[in-house]
């Protein structure tokens, strides 16, 4: 079963402005099905998984690029092959004006965005898939955040719950053993993977490297490195804090949410996804999932997230913070089922701080059953109409 990406559109519009579109994001995040979707019959399709495939390219690009002729070709998992960008430069620029032939995807940014700006700057769009948002799973169904939770936004476990733990467990090792001792050369993988559980248990909370660094036995510089391999790599992300003249003594530290619930979930050995929600990472669980639509919200219109969080000397904090037509609207986030003003303070106090004549009043995303005016301008809306809300707003 295909659901249709939010990505299809941009895509489309990048096929006809460029000569090279790459696709990157995470493995399994439908990348490669987008891309055959999409252009159908009508493209040659070669993975680089493939060894074969791969060897052929290496040692003769030019007769590996002759094979396709004129027809256009998706190039999957180009990160194992940069050598062959050189080559494929000389082609585009022989045929400047032919837009959409060449099709890439790639897995991880580790060395492929250094390797992609060198060769094809000028030549190429780059979009960001990521898995599912909840805009495209509320299409198919209805999901609660329990399952969400639990399954997570990936297509094959969010389309098969059954596959979960195995699919987890296969997904992890294979990233682990593979794609960082392969392409980041990351020697203690027993140290990296404890790195991973601890980001988890991390789970929406300020990124300490000081303290991932003691807690793991390595040097600072090391657990600040390895937390930008999981961000390269797709699997965390982290949200800047924003500061722009609103008072000194801010908090200057990313905070950290991986990118999807189920990892968390997995990692944390959580034992249902109930237990997830009514336990202590509920909340931190409830903001990631919100967090991480609006990165979704973003890549899937082609755009680089512009979103921050705030928090104040005195312990205040907006958890999220967007910037939409030249306003800041920020955001609060909270499992609630029964909003209250207690729940408003910081957003008010950032409007204050930040001048009402750039920032909207902002809303509490929380579990309302409906949306509902709140006091000073501000609406609490359900979390199931967030994604809703974002495409209104970021278009």
């Amino acid at each position: 079963m295909y659901l249709q990406r939010q990505l299809s559109n941009i895509l489309k519009t990048a096929m006809q402005q460029f000569p090279v579109v790459l696709v990157t994001g995470p493995r399994q995040a439908g990348k490669t099905t987008l891309l055959q979707h999409e252009t159908g019959a009508a493209c040659a399709y070669v993975s680089f998984d493939d060894p074969v495939e791969r060897s052929f390219a290496q040692t003769d690009p030019n007769g590996f690029l002759d094979r396709f002729g004129d027809q256009p070709v998706i190039l999957d998992e180009i990160q194992y092959l940069p050598d062959l960008l050189p080559s494929l430069k000389l082609r585009i620029d022989r045929e400047r004006q032919r837009n959409g032939r060449w099709l890439l995807t790639g897995s991880q940014q580790f060395h492929l965005m250094k390797d992609i700006s060198e060769s094809l700057a000028g030549r190429i769009a780059i979009l960001d898939q990521l898995p599912f948002s909840l805009h495209e799973l509320q299409t198919q169904q209805t999901y609660s955040l329990e399952s969400l939770f639990w399954s997570g936004c990936y297509p094959e476990p969010a389309l098969a719950p059954e596959k979960r733990d195995l699919w987890l467990r296969a997904y992890l090792q294979t990233y682990i053993e593979r794609d960082v001792r392969q392409l980041q050369n990351i020697k203690d993988l027993r140290a990296f993977e404890q790195l991973v559980a601890l980001a988890c248990a991390r789970h929406s909370q300020e990124f300490n490297s000081a303290e991932f660094g003691r807690e793991i036995g390595i040097t600072l510089p090391t657990a600040k490195s390895w937390i930008g391999v999981l961000e390269a790599s797709y699997l965390l992300y982290l949200l800047p804090p924003y500061f722009n003249n609103l008072g000194k003594r801010l908090t200057k530290s990313p905070k950290l949410y991986l990118l999807d619930p189920a990892i968390v979930t997995y990692l944390t050995r959580q034992p249902s996804g109930e237990a997830a929600l009514s336990g202590a990472m509920g909340g931190a669980l409830f903001e990631g999932l919100v967090v991480i639509e609006a990165v979704k919200a973003y890549t899937n219109a082609g755009r680089k997230p512009a979103l921050w969080y705030w928090r104040s000397h005195d312990g205040l904090e907006v958890d999220l913070i967007l910037q939409s037509k030249g306003k800041l609207i920020p955001i609060e986030i909270k499992l609630t089922t029964t909003p209250t003003a207690n729940h408003l303070g910081s957003l008010k106090r950032f409007r204050t701080l930040a001048g009402e004549e750039i920032c909207e009043p902002g809303i509490l995303v929380c579990r309302v059953p409906q949306r509902q005016a709140m006091p000073y301008g501000i609406n609490a809306i359900p979390w199931q109409e967030f994604a809703g809300w974002l495409n209104e707003s970021i278009t």
